[in-house]
């Protein structure tokens, strides 16, 4: 009867102690398993979060300034260049010159006589960049344009349209006669960029308003984002920007970025200096 007591007892004993070594065997080997496939994941996730960083923080910052050094260039160079054999003045004088130049800009007469279908997509263009200003501009705490409480930014994702569908009308245009002659390759780069630009915008623009699930990265979260960079934190926008969204905005940041490093050096610079040139065209101006 003892001793079968005793074989009952190292059997418990023997039972235990092979349960307890298979689970440490199979936490051992879940461990192991997943030991590398972590450290790898981790690594290459740390890699692109510092990326990611620097496109998005310290990479704001340097594009603009590489923005204002390189138009505080191009102004200057203007200025000093000599005044041309011509006369720009335009007659017969308007009452006030100031209003005739913003006519001049923003209505673009000219243009609308001798090419309707341009004026109507270069028109919805301007319109769309300037409500994308004001839209960017209204994730700053100190401005707002929307309801602070509301998921959504500007236009609610049509802002996008207004300023996209009139991109891929620009770049066809450049590949017809006469525009295709007279078109260089920073031309196409800079609307390629342009595009993409707010391709990427659109897609989590129009993924948060126009989406059964959407607002994956709402307006108080980029208003987070803006906020930080207005007070010079550098801290991590991953803190603010979750979900797989962030992806898609770390590459708008980084379009935008070259967008306003090449603007100076392009043709579309006319536009910030579209109203003191008209006002200078309606001046009589006479050689020294």
């Amino acid at each position: 009867m003892e001793s079968e007591a005793l074989s009952a007892a190292s059997a418990v004993v023997s039972g235990a102690t092979s349960a307890a070594g298979a689970v440490e065997a199979v936490t051992g080997a879940t461990v192991v398993a997943g030991a590398t496939p972590l450290v790898a994941q981790t690594g290459v996730a740390l890699v692109l979060e510092k990326i990611y960083w620097f496109l998005m923080v310290p990479g704001v910052y340097l594009s603009v300034l590489a923005f204002l050094a390189f138009s505080a260039v191009v102004i200057v160079r203007a200025l000093r260049a000599p005044p041309p054999p011509y006369q720009l003045a335009i007659y017969p004088a308007p009452r006030n010159a100031l209003l005739a130049a913003l006519r001049d800009a923003f209505g673009m007469p000219q243009i609308r006589k001798k090419a309707p279908i341009f004026w109507f997509f270069l028109v919805a263009y301007h319109m769309g960049f300037a409500l994308l200003i004001l839209g960017h501009l209204d994730l700053f705490p100190a401005i707002d344009i929307v309801s602070a409480q509301s998921r959504h930014m500007v236009g609610s994702g049509v802002v996008g349209l207004l300023v996209t569908v009139p991109t891929f009308y620009f770049i066809g245009r450049r590949f017809k006669s006469p525009v295709r002659e007279i078109s260089t390759p920073g031309d196409y780069i800079l609307l390629l960029l342009l595009l993409f630009t707010f391709l990427f915008g659109d897609l989590m623009s129009w993924g948060n308003s126009w989406t059964a699930k959407g607002f994956v990265m709402t307006k108080q979260d980029f208003a987070r984002y803006f906020d930080s960079l207005a007070r010079f934190t550098f801290a991590n926008p991953r803190d603010f920007l979750r979900g797989s969204h962030y992806h898609f905005a770390v590459i708008h940041v980084l379009l935008a970025e070259l967008v306003l490093v090449v603007l100076p050096f392009t043709k579309v610079v006319h536009a910030f200096f579209s109203v003191p040139i008209n006002l200078l065209r309606r001046r009589v101006w006479t050689r020294n």
